[in-house]
């Protein structure tokens, strides 16, 4: 600990190099996190997904809606305990910009369906018994202000028009991948606003089965009796249609994952840079220290001691800022990334990162003025 002050005095005297390094890992490192909270984003969807839990929906594309007929046949397909249905509703918050996940739910079987949506009991009575109810996320609740009572103006963009709907639940998940970010509304509000062309017309169904290991054969007997009909069905797993809608956007995962190391690792190469002007500049220095009994090893540590310290004041700065930004800045860029939080894992990581960049910056300056010869050094001067 003797040899801090040594350490930081080297490196305050070019405070502008010191600042646009530390300034270059942390934009690295911010943009690091990012990129790895998309990936924990979608891996959270996948998590919080019901194993009994099916999806039906058009076999065509989510696009086409299903006839509300639908539902009793479901019901009876062995091994089925139980459907649900909704649409989603796709509009806006005051501004289009403040867009969020909104669902048209049957009231009478969705909390069947998703125990993990926990309520009061006071407000479940009540969101039931009115009309034009709803609940939210205690996430949104927390960005936006709301709180029970309320009423919420939503501007439909699919379903055209202002539909304002009154709070009287704030819901939290189960676990903390459970969607935080959402409104749930009545149905039976939606389908009797609509004209008759559109009504009694569902966008998706949820099938509650008896067990995980019935879940092939349920979903073909539910794709089986619509498979001749003007509308078929495709029913798969919560799990395995969260991966198809990740899909639809390519392999975003190994895209990110790219992206990340690239920043990283020409980062990394300005701070070798870096490190190794600075060792080139302070030689006459180390040598003198050699001089006055510093040894190979502690002149290794100190160089070395630097170039770490640099990379993990560049690397809390940039992981603290992304936790702070995206914390307070509630993003979930429209309702996509409901669960968009940057974790301890993502920050522990990124800060392991900044080391790993230290240690290999640090590593050729250091053992060059390690290996310095106090001769060769002071010459130079002469």
């Amino acid at each position: 600990m003797k040899f801090v002050r040594l350490v930081l005095a080297n490196l305050m005297r070019a405070k502008r190099r010191t600042f646009l390094t530390v300034f270059s890992i942390a934009i690295a490192l911010f943009l690091f996190c990012t990129l790895r909270t998309v990936i924990t984003s979608f891996e959270a969807s996948l998590r919080a997904s019901n194993a009994s839990r099916l999806i039906v929906r058009h076999a065509s594309s989510l696009v086409f809606p299903l006839p509300l007929s639908y539902k009793e046949r479901i019901a009876q397909v062995a091994g089925v305990a139980g459907v649900s249905y909704g649409n989603w509703f796709g509009g806006y918050y005051q501004n289009p910009k403040n867009q969020f996940a909104q669902f048209a739910v049957d009231i009478s079987t969705f909390f069947d369906l998703f125990p993990e949506v926990l309520l009061q009991p006071a407000e479940k009575d009540a969101f039931r018994s009115e009309r034009t109810a709803c609940i939210v996320g205690r996430g949104l609740a927390k960005k936006y202000g709301w709180k029970i009572g309320d009423q919420i103006p939503i501007i439909g963009t699919i379903f055209p028009g202002e539909w304002r709907l009154t709070v009287r639940g704030i819901y939290a998940g189960e676990t903390r991948d459970t969607d935080e970010n959402t409104i749930f509304f009545h149905w039976d509000y939606l389908n009797e606003s609509l004209p008759d062309v559109r009504k009694n017309q569902v966008g998706i169904y949820w099938v509650k089965i008896a067990s995980a290991d019935m879940a092939a054969a349920a979903s073909r007997s539910v794709d089986a009796l619509f498979e001749n009909s003007s509308q078929p069905t495709k029913t798969e797993t919560e799990k395995a249609f969260q991966a198809g809608f990740i899909s639809m956007i390519g392999n975003v995962q190994l895209l990110l994952s790219i992206l990340g190391s690239a920043i990283v690792f020409a980062i990394m190469l300005v701070t070798i840079n870096t490190m190794m002007m600075a060792a080139r500049e302070r030689t006459t220095e180390i040598a003198i220290l050699k001089t006055i009994g510093f040894t190979d090893r502690l002149v290794l540590l100190l160089v070395g001691g630097e170039a770490l310290l640099l990379s993990l004041l560049g690397g809390a700065l940039g992981c603290g800022l992304a936790a702070i930004v995206f914390h307070e800045s509630d993003f979930t860029a429209g309702g996509f990334f409901p669960n968009f939080r940057v974790l301890p894992e993502t920050i522990g990581l990124g800060l392991v990162l900044a080391a790993v960049m230290g240690v290999l910056s640090g590593l050729v300056p250091a053992v060059q003025a390690g290996r310095l010869k106090i001769a060769n050094a002071l010459r130079k001067v002469v």
